[in-house]
């Protein structure tokens, strides 16, 4: 007889309510071996989260790593709680960085419940959370809202009442936060690899980042533990109909997010991700390439120092026309994400 009252099966649909507030397990401690790591995974080449002198160099006095380290760190933490029974995680919204990142930094992340959706067949609903990844000193480090498609424990349980948070489309302008010391006035463009700063770049301009990189089962699931992203979809093939591992969503952001180096290479530092929707699943054996388009464009307060709005796409197999939406409204064909985020560049 299997003993199952000490082992945890993840929460189901019906278990949220709203304004429930969860204290997530494991904190975590980032590494420079998450350094090293992310960039034997994905192909970044940023020079800012690369080089410590070059942090310096800009005004930061430590050497942060990828705001998507924290991110993936402190989504991770929200798995075992929100997600481990999900169907799909759904879209993002009103994601801010606030305090850099550096090795050393423990993150430690909670996360309240802030709207609720059934869905039409009973089977299943949207769970809406905010969650915020605090440091060891307890400032935070990053917020973000999120959405996600969790099973229901049984299809004959009670629908709750619907609530719908009311997120805003765009983090704006005046919210976005500044590194303490950032300034770019004496930016090294050379060693950035690209000579391209904010007026180089106009509103309604598409980049193609040209470069592609074939997905493999094994590195997909070892960035998904490195995170201790524990859904079952990632490694169980017996966790979906179709038999296929699903590649966490999180890793064609952090994929896409290093191919768009080739043309946005001075992009240096997210500061928010705005909006983020997962429009198509991803597999082993699909090619995912990007493609960016400048939505907006904003001066900022910090010395040398301009924000670009940008539209980031990935796509499973090369899109040249680097089209997001057919004649018919709906995504196109082969769009795996579209991510609306705001990132700092070089005046």
């Amino acid at each position: 007889m299997w003993a199952m009252a000490k082992t945890n099966a993840g929460n189901f649909f019906e278990d949220f309510t709203i304004g429930q507030v969860i204290e997530h397990a494991t904190p975590r401690t980032v590494t420079e071996g998450d350094r090293a790591l992310y960039g034997a995974l994905y192909p970044t080449r940023f020079a800012l989260p690369s080089s410590a002198e070059f942090a310096a160099s800009v005004g930061l006095r430590n050497a942060p790593v990828e705001e998507l380290i924290a991110f993936h760190i402190g989504f991770g933490k929200t798995v075992p709680d929100i997600s481990l029974n999900a169907v799909a995680n759904l879209g993002y919204a009103e994601c801010r960085f606030h305090e850099p990142v550096v090795a050393g930094d423990t993150l430690t992340t909670r996360s309240e419940v802030i709207g609720l959706k059934q869905n039409s067949n009973g089977k299943s609903g949207v769970v809406y959370v905010r969650s915020t990844a605090s440091n060891q000193r307890g400032e935070v480090a990053l917020e973000w809202a999120r959405w996600v498609m969790v099973h229901k424990r049984d299809v004959g349980s009670a629908a709750p009442e619907t609530v719908l948070p009311d997120l805003a489309k765009v983090v704006a302008v005046g919210d976005l936060v500044i590194p303490e010391g950032l300034d770019f006035t004496e930016y090294d463009f050379t060693a950035a690899g690209e000579p391209h700063r904010f007026d180089d770049y106009a509103v309604g301009e598409k980049i193609d980042h040209v470069d592609g990189v074939t997905l493999s089962e094994s590195e997909h699931m070892m960035a998904t533990r490195l995170w201790q992203n524990t859904a079952k979809v990632h490694f169980n093939e017996q966790a979906r109909p179709d038999g296929k591992r699903l590649i966490y969503g999180g890793h064609i952001i952090s994929m896409a997010r290093a191919l768009s180096f080739n043309g946005l290479a001075n992009a240096q530092l997210v500061s928010a991700i705005n909006g983020g929707a997962h429009t198509s699943p991803a597999f082993a054996g699909d090619t995912v390439y990007a493609w960016s388009e400048v939505l907006d464009k904003a001066e900022t307060a910090a010395p040398g120092v301009g924000a670009l709005r940008l539209r980031l796409v990935a796509t499973r197999n090369r899109d040249e026309s680097m089209t997001l939406r057919g004649e018919d409204g709906k995504y196109a064909d082969g769009v795996l994400l579209d991510l609306d985020y705001w990132a700092f560049v070089p005046r």
